[in-house]
């Protein structure tokens, strides 16, 4: 027998979550696969969606608190049944404005649907109901912080806040723990070939739509609450804005001072935040921009997304790695920005499954590919020409070491003070020459290196 009902948000939560720590893929695949099975109401999948991260974030937290309350060891309960409870428990904790009755209802309503034994429906509304008549006892009862050796709970992975704590030392480690586990604000890059930001601000005061200046770029402006849909801010078809963090913004910034009627390439262009920049950027400069993407669903999204912003008249898309990039009639490129693949744990407050997904013996892996990218794009670069390398890994292997051993086999390249490209607010964010911002309110953490090809 089957079910005819469809899934509820939470249903949707509890099966995601069991399947990202089964299969470690992506939230994102993950979630929209669900989504296009399911069918569910824009508003349901924005509370899957909000329910599945707030998990991510507090998941040792949650599992502590649960370990407390449950007589059965964590290892021993049912993958589902730990992950609506888990729901259920963010849920009480964070979620106010959801009576309490209706969690407990939908949980039990969860293992309903997925035919769990009865027998479990009354373990979860056990623990549910227990939690919060302890609440009701001592409404300032709150998730622990320590666990039951009286060690701090960050919510990262052991081996993340040992790796943290050796490079930053423990007091930075802890903060920037916190930092990613609050929500993060929406930022937005504002295109000021099309409006100002000071324009811009106004439409969304005029939309009651509440928002502040970015603390690093001057085209930014954050909205600290807004979790409406994008499409619906003003302007949007108009190309009046990105959704862009300020660290990915600023990056763009390296390939600078740019060169009139200029060649430049975006090598690893992936959905084309940086290459739609790049390309407003080169508006007034009358660049001709190529970039490559192999995979043709995201260059598909590229084109759209450039479109929208600049108009794409100079963009020339490739649907291919930079390995395989032959360049344009051997012409080479007066600026090549290589935005690496990397292990992520610079954005792991916006994408919290990273942090439970990876692994620090990939961290090697992804060293090696990234030097050979660079290694690629040295040959692209034309004399006196930009090679701008980032990634959003906190990672020394991934970030100056890669530079030390890139420049070390290619002495044409110097290294050149990132600090010189940047506005006056972002110039705290550099250290040693490389662009290092670390999480923080507006900011992901990120690694920029700029060199330039002597000759």
């Amino acid at each position: 027998m089957t079910n005819t009902t469809p899934p509820t948000a939470r249903f949707i939560a509890a099966e995601t979550l069991c399947k990202l720590f089964r299969t470690r893929t992506s939230i994102k695949i993950l979630f929209d696969r669900k989504i296009q099975k399911n069918n569910l109401p824009a508003r349901d999948r924005n509370l899957a969606m909000n329910l599945i991260y707030g998990v991510l974030r507090q998941k040792q937290t949650l599992d502590e608190f649960l370990s407390g309350v449950s007589r059965t060891p964590l290892k021993k309960i049912d993958p589902f049944i730990h992950q609506t409870l888990s729901v259920g428990l963010y849920q009480i904790f964070f979620l106010e404005r959801i009576p309490r009755s209706a969690i407990v209802n939908e949980a039990v309503n969860s293992c309903r649907y997925k035919r769990i034994p009865q027998r479990l429906h009354g373990f979860v509304n056990g623990i549910l109901r227990e939690t919060i008549r302890r609440l009701e006892k001592d409404p300032s009862l709150t998730l622990p912080d320590t666990d039951k050796n009286g060690n701090p709970i960050h919510n990262h992975p052991d081996w993340l806040v040992k790796r943290w704590s050796n490079t930053f030392g423990m007091e930075e480690t802890a903060r920037i723990c916190r930092e990613n586990n609050r929500e993060p604000c929406l930022v937005l890059r504002v295109n000021c070939c099309r409006i100002s930001p000071a324009d811009y601000s106004r439409k969304l005061r005029e939309a009651s739509i509440p928002h502040q200046p970015g603390m690093f770029s001057t085209a930014s402006l954050v909205l600290p609450d807004f979790h409406g849909q994008i499409r619906s801010l003003p302007g949007f078809d108009a190309g009046y804005f990105q959704v862009q963090d300020e660290a990915a913004q600023l990056v763009t910034l390296l390939l600078g001072p740019l060169k009139k009627d200029g060649l430049y390439l975006d090598g690893c262009a992936g959905l084309g935040g940086k290459t739609a920049h790049l390309a407003e950027r080169g508006i007034q400069h009358n660049l001709e921009i190529h970039c490559v993407e192999p995979d043709s669903r995201r260059l598909s999204l590229l084109r759209d997304n450039v479109k929208r912003l600049s108009g794409d008249n100079r963009l020339h898309a490739h649907q291919m790695g930079l390995e395989d990039f032959p360049g344009d009639n051997n012409r080479l490129y007066d600026g090549v920005l290589i935005d690496a693949p990397c292990s992520g744990t610079g954005v792991t407050g916006r994408h919290p499954d990273i942090r439970w997904n990876r692994r620090e013996e990939e961290i090697a892996e992804y060293s090696r590919r990234q030097l050979a990218l660079l290694k690629t794009a040295a040959d692209l670069t034309a004399p006196g020409g930009i090679l701008v390398y980032t990634t959003c890994s906190l990672e020394p292997e991934e970030n100056e070491e890669v530079i030390r051993s890139f420049l070390t086999t290619h002495p044409a390249f110097i290294l050149t003070d990132c600090r010189d490209q940047l506005p006056e607010p972002a110039q705290k964010l550099v250290k040693n020459g490389f662009f290092q911002p670390h999480p923080a309110m507006t900011i992901d953490g990120f690694f920029g290196a700029r060199l330039q090809k002597q000759g």
